[in-house]
């Protein structure tokens, strides 16, 4: 993974993670970050496993929707355990 494509990563998962804090709460930029990356995991593996596709015709904002839609399984996941 070259710079470029790490930095895409990151403000994906920062701008997934904010639009989760939205939806569910919290807040901080490194929160953020650390909810939207996790969440693009959970959100492609989930999405994959049912057969979900998402067609925007756009592949960053397919990315953001599948990644704020896993950050918020996992807030409230940890809020279940917490």
């Amino acid at each position: 993974m070259d710079a470029k494509a790490l930095l895409i990563f990151l403000v994906v998962g920062a701008v997934a993670g904010l639009l989760a804090s939205i939806v569910v709460g919290g807040g901080g930029l490194l929160y953020y970050v650390l909810i939207g990356v996790i969440g693009s995991f959970v959100g492609g593996f989930l999405f994959s496993t049912l057969k979900i596709n998402i067609a925007t015709g756009s592949p960053i904002v397919n990315q953001i929707i599948t990644s704020t839609i896993g950050a918020i399984i996992i807030v409230l996941l940890a809020r279940l355990i917490a």
